[in-house]
């Protein structure tokens, strides 16, 4: 269980300003329901003095996202479109009294929304799909522009502070190096060793036993990505090249669930060496 504070349950339990905004002059959207969070942030602006006299929200994502769009437009409200430009994530994750480390890409979607309402009511073009940069993250859709920007503004050094905030990584993590050459760069330092396992050519052959045994480990090292927003997964049976999974919580019957599927198979490909095959199954009855 994530250590949660008051006011994050406070605003995911009673969320402030959500639902359509009518009469709004500025629109944000961000994020994507196939990759598990989206955002819509409506505005409504004073053309005359720029100041945003109601915000309003929908939110589609855990509760930390919820907590987080809310605060949002409780931070917002009442500040011209200049000022509210300036609030950050730190600022939104502040206001809630913290956000655990792994939901700090709540906090981060808030700000790009913004950011995005705002060049709409400016009548500029806000780019979010992999034009200011080359995509990265091909799970979870992110590219080295979005990268690049939040990992100087939070000053993040690691791989896994750069999935905290942006989820890229979480998923099959075959994107891990790249996302090492990025910091490399911005922080002047030597890369830490990447810990996926490159595919061979001539991958020696496996006992069932061992067969299990490593698709075990991975499944173990990713789970904690799945219950990061209320999930699990857990190895049902291993038939030939066949792994059969049972997903629970919000994986279960999750729209972006073929994401999942997709970026377990690929992270499996690469440890065992060979192709397989993964699909959803029941769990075992106890």
């Amino acid at each position: 269980m994530w250590d949660y504070s008051e006011k994050v349950k406070e605003l995911f339990f009673n969320p402030k300003n959500t639902g359509v905004l009518e009469g709004a002059n500025a629109v944000g959207d961000v994020g994507s329901i196939s990759c598990g969070d989206a955002l819509r942030l409506m505005l409504k602006v004073d053309p005359e003095t720029d100041i945003i006299v109601d915000a309003r929200f929908q939110t589609f994502g855990c509760g930390s996202a919820i907590a987080s769009s809310s605060a949002l437009t409780e931070l917002i409200i009442g500040k011209t479109v200049d000022e509210a430009l300036q609030i950050t994530n730190q600022d939104i994750a502040e206001f809630l009294g913290g956000l655990p480390p792994e939901k700090m890409h709540c906090s981060v979607m808030g700000a790009e929304a913004l950011h995005a309402a705002v060049a709409n009511y400016r009548g500029e073009e806000w780019v979010d799909d992999h034009e200011e940069g080359a995509l990265v993250c091909k799970c979870f859709a992110v590219d080295s522009a979005l990268i690049e920007k939040v990992a100087r503004e939070n000053s993040l050094r690691s791989v896994e502070e750069v999935t905290f905030y942006t989820k890229a990584g979480g998923g099959c993590q075959s994107c891990h190096e790249k996302i090492e050459d990025i910091l490399q760069a911005l922080n002047g330092r030597q890369p830490e060793p990447v810990k996926v396992a490159a595919v061979k050519a001539a991958a020696p052959a496996l006992t069932l036993v061992q067969k299990i045994q490593k698709i075990s480990a991975v499944i173990d090292d990713m789970r904690p990505q799945f219950q990061m927003d209320g999930g699990n997964i857990e190895l049902v049976d291993v038939e030939g090249d066949t792994v059969k999974l049972a997903m629970s919580g919000s994986c279960m019957n999750c729209q972006s669930s073929g994401v999942t599927i997709a970026g377990i198979q690929e992270r499996l490909m690469l440890t065992l060496g060979r192709p397989v095959r993964v699909i959803p199954a029941s769990a075992p009855h106890a």
